[in-house]
């Protein structure tokens, strides 16, 4: 069933430019239960909204789920962006970048 959009989302072309990137932040164990794509896209209404991670729409993924991936994504690495800034700045977010600086230096 198809989602309702979102301003802050980016079209699936857009997202097909940096779906391996995020794709092999992860171990294949099993098949994925949610769209990487409607996960992605709630990362970045979070990161455009901010509030709880509890509040995001119900048209996207669980919260918990949400939260896991971008835990997975923003894991520090030594010297280099994480992953989710790299793949911001690939998608062409750079507004996106910037509220997740202001959201890990609060960590």
């Amino acid at each position: 069933m198809a989602r309702q959009g979102f301003a802050t989302d980016v079209s699936r072309e857009q997202f097909e430019s940096v779906r391996g990137m995020l794709e092999e932040a992860r171990k294949k164990t099993r098949p994925r239960k949610h769209d990487l794509y409607d996960v992605f896209c709630a990362v970045l209404f979070f990161l455009d909204r901010g509030g709880a991670w509890r509040s995001l729409p119900p048209e996207f993924p669980p919260w918990r789920t949400v939260h896991e991936y971008f835990t997975q994504w923003t894991m520090a690495r030594e010297g280099a962006p994480t992953l989710l800034e790299q793949v911001l700045q690939r998608a062409g977010k750079p507004e996106a970048v910037q509220q997740l600086h202001k959201l890990l230096e609060r960590r």
